[in-house]
């Protein structure tokens, strides 16, 4: 089943609390979605509402994926609130539920982002990566280069320390 993408959808209570789900979901399957499970739909909570109130203002923009009526897809453009980075914007909670895993929602979630961020007029997509789970390769199979990296940047349990892995999509044309 291919995917319905849709972008800037109604911020409904019903679709935040979709969200707040499937971000549960991410999370306790161990998805590198800002936690480490186990977690609550209240511990989701305390980042999506500030997601949702980004969203909400329009600096952000939500971009949805359904299979049949079920979201399964999501990740947020954000934007970087700098004029001097007005040209690019910076892809975040990038995420498919943990059941819908394997049928190439993820890829086909980064496809359309870079496909909507070249309308959308940026020059470029930005995303950071928990390093130890192979998301790098992920993204590197998409077109993404590594740029950077913060050694020890992310604290997932004592002693373990994850490498921030930084990496950039160019959206313009290459002739």
């Amino acid at each position: 089943m291919s995917l319905r993408f849709v972008l800037d959808p109604d911020l409904t209570p019903r679709l935040c609390a979709e969200i707040v789900a499937l971000w549960t979901d991410a999370s306790n399957a161990g998805g590198a979605v800002g936690f480490v499970p186990p977690v609550t739909a209240s511990d989701v909570r305390v980042l999506a509402d500030p997601t949702f109130a980004g969203i909400a203002d329009g600096s952000d923009r939500l971009l949805v994926g359904y299979a049949g009526d079920r979201l399964v897809a999501l990740l947020v453009f954000t934007d970087n609130r700098f004029p001097l980075k007005a040209h690019w914007c910076v892809l975040k909670r990038v995420m498919v539920h943990p059941d819908a895993q394997g049928a190439g929602y993820g890829s086909a979630l980064m496809v359309e982002a870079a496909r909507l961020g070249r309308h959308l007029g940026h020059e470029a997509l930005h995303v950071t990566v928990r390093d130890g789970l192979g998301l790098d390769a992920f993204y590197g199979r998409l077109g993404y280069r590594e740029v950077g990296r913060l050694p020890g940047a992310l604290r997932v349990a004592p002693g373990d320390d994850r490498d921030e892995i930084l990496m950039w999509l160019d959206l313009t044309p290459t002739d």
